[in-house]
């Protein structure tokens, strides 16, 4: 089922005549309506949705209360509007579904009104203009049955308490400045900040459900990058040879860091016994939907994160005071979270991703935020790296940063700029604090990357202890981070980044460590191709990923490929440039030069730093590559 929900002064309607056959009479009271400071919502039921009606309408009433309770609307206009969807449900299971829908909103306690179905209408609409006065859901079958599944089985369900809890979460929101000046955000001028406005408004008011397709998921698979894999679930993606170098080059950064900074790297196993004591407790303290196997008589989870292998090897393990602060780290290539369909949105939000996650035990509180700070800094220099602008939100219980108010100033001071900060007045999560580095993406959605945590009873939970000075078992508290969050979500930040720029006139690249192909020589003809492969190996052999278009093409189609593959630099070689001695170089940022080979290479060098490097990821010769894309 799709839903739009429109928050109105009014919303008047008229049938006209009949679209469909055998739709009952109306009377002259049904034939026309008006509603005044109304929550319209008009609704398309699909094909897929026939098979579990009652469920599907269940969810739906669910998304009308969250949103009228949102807008603070009593009254409820159901609007059936076939051209949200083009696969339509049959006519007969349709008008049952909205005939089952306006009993379950009414009796949700709505004052509901509705549209005739099966007849063309007239209606006249004036939407209130709030951030929260247009949304849209998008209900699939399937999760609305799994929903209702666990709806069934109380307290044995699988939706987390900390899901129905995040569901009806009051935040309290504010801007903490360097100077320590904290302003609710509603009276916050956001003038001189406009990339912190649209992150506090898609925090406050806006919505995880994917509208249009963002542009991220165009660039991703003309430049063969990634792309959807439909011989698996939603959320699933094949990579692509290219797309997987970036990717593995980001996993090495991240990871390098860590191991920077101490890290100590283990595996685990990816899924867990949904009856352990508790684990299953922490499940319903987190808020994510598993996959859920089985094996012979046993229920299992696929894990959604590194927590539960390394809370496991922690309780195992003998530490004392001296080790503190101890780092475990997994690169977990396969986290599963279950998100709902209408969520999925490329990169941006997947049911299949890759986390660096490391969890670090700290002996009190005082070296909580030692430790907390020194990660923020270090999450700063992956931000760079990847050069993603972001706006940085920090998540505290109330009482907790009463207590550490300076602490919290001088997280805005370090980044050097205002903060947004969510309050709840109670802590309903596992942590008393987090932050959060947010990408805003080209339709004004927020994404998280770096975070951190400070979690105050898991390792009570999990029985993880230390001994401390007096040779006394003591409880300590932990970190969770992600120095860069989702590597899948880092590639759909850079991408989004650069449809930003491109926007704006400006040449779309990728940061220089992590473009495929950093330098491609452009022989003029086919007398200047041994001239190219011998100035190809010099490159490779001095760590620069270099390729030879080779191909019987012009020069002016090699260089037009060259620029839809956002190549950084190219070299165009023929007669002129044998007998010079130097090479033209065709600078993808403008700043084009006349440089010798040698002279090449430490340019190459110098924008490559210290980051990671690995070798080409397809044939040098442009002639012997396939083409991947459908």
């Amino acid at each position: 089922m799709k839903l739009l929900f429109l928050h109105s002064d009014f919303i008047e309607f008229e049938a006209k005549k009949a679209a469909l056959r055998n739709v009952p009479a109306l009377t002259e009271e049904e034939k026309s309506g008006r509603v005044e400071d109304v929550l319209a919502v008009f609704y398309s039921v699909e094909k897929g949705d026939e098979k579990a009606i009652d469920d599907v309408v269940k969810v739906a009433t669910g998304h009308v209360q969250d949103v009228a309770g949102q807008v603070k609307a009593t009254k409820v206009c159901l609007y059936p509007y076939a051209h949200l969807s083009n696969t339509l449900a049959a006519p007969a299971k349709a008008q049952l579904a909205g005939e089952k829908f306006k009993a379950s909103v009414v009796a949700a306690g709505f004052e509901t009104n509705t549209a005739p179905f099966g007849y063309y209408k007239s209606f006249h609409i004036q939407v209130k203009g709030h951030p929260l006065a247009e949304l849209s859901r998008s209900i699939e079958a399937d999760d609305a049955k799994a929903a209702a599944a666990a709806s069934e089985a109380g307290e044995d369900g699988r939706e987390s308490e900390a899901l129905k809890k995040e569901a009806g979460l009051k935040s309290h929101w504010y801007v903490l400045t360097p100077e320590g000046e904290l302003t609710p955000a509603d009276d916050f001028n956001f003038a001189k900040y406009p990339e912190l406005d649209a992150f506090q408004k898609h925090e406050r008011f806006g919505t995880r459900a994917a509208g249009q397709e963002p542009p991220h998921v165009t660039m991703m698979r003309k430049m063969e990058l990634v792309d959807y894999e439909p011989g698996s679930d939603a959320g699933n993606f094949r990579w692509y040879p290219k797309g997987s170098l970036v990717k593995r080059l980001l996993e090495t950064r991240v990871s390098d860091m860590v191991a920077q900074s101490g890290g100590m790297r283990v595996e685990t196993p990816i899924m867990y016994d949904y009856e352990h004591p508790a684990l299953s407790k922490y499940l319903n303290r987190f808020p994510a939907r598993q996959y859920v196997l089985k094996s012979e008589d046993k229920e299992f989870f696929l894990r959604f994160a590194a927590c539960f292998g390394q809370y496991l090897i922690m309780h195992d393990a003998t530490m004392s005071y001296r080790h503190l602060p101890l780092r475990l780290y997994e690169l977990t290539h396969y986290s599963f979270r279950r998100e709902q369909s209408g969520e999925l949105s490329g990169l941006r939000r997947l049911r299949s991703f890759t986390m660096p996650d490391m969890h670090t035990v700290v002996a009190d509180m005082d070296q909580a935020k030692e430790e907390f700070l020194r990660q923020f800094k270090t999450s700063m220099q992956w931000m760079q790296d990847v050069e993603v602008p972001y706006e940085a939100g920090v998540r505290f219980v109330r009482s907790f940063f009463d207590e550490n108010r300076d602490f919290a100033v001088g997280l805005a001071k370090e980044l050097g700029r205002p903060i947004l900060i969510e309050m709840w007045d109670d802590r309903f999560f596992y942590f008393v604090m987090k932050f959060e580095f947010n990408a805003v993406d080209t339709q004004g959605k927020a994404a998280a990357l770096s975070t951190v945590q400070i979690d105050v009873e898991n390792c009570e939970r999990f029985g993880i202890d230390y001994v401390g000075e007096d040779g006394e078992k003591k409880a300590p508290y932990l970190l969770h981070t992600s120095l860069s969050g989702s590597i899948d979500r880092n590639v759909y930040a850079i991408l989004e980044q650069q449809a930003r720029k491109r926007d704006r006139g400006d040449k779309p690249s990728l940061p220089f460590w992590l473009a495929p192909t950093q330098v491609r020589l452009m022989p003029v003809n086919d007398a200047f191709r041994d001239t190219c492969y011998q100035m190809a190996e010099q490159l490779t052999a001095a760590g620069v990923r270099c390729d030879i278009d080779d191909r019987d093409q012009g020069v002016g189609r090699k260089i037009r490929d060259a620029e839809k593959e956002w190549v950084p630099i190219s070299v165009v070689f023929g007669e002129k440039e044998a007998a010079a001695g130097t090479l033209p170089v065709r600078m993808r940022d403008g700043d084009d030069a006349e440089l010798t080979i040698d002279a090449l290479i430490a340019l190459a060098k110098e924008r490559q730093g210290d980051r990671p490097h690995a070798a080409l990821p397809l044939p040098a010769k442009l002639s012997m590559r396939p083409i991947f894309r459908g």
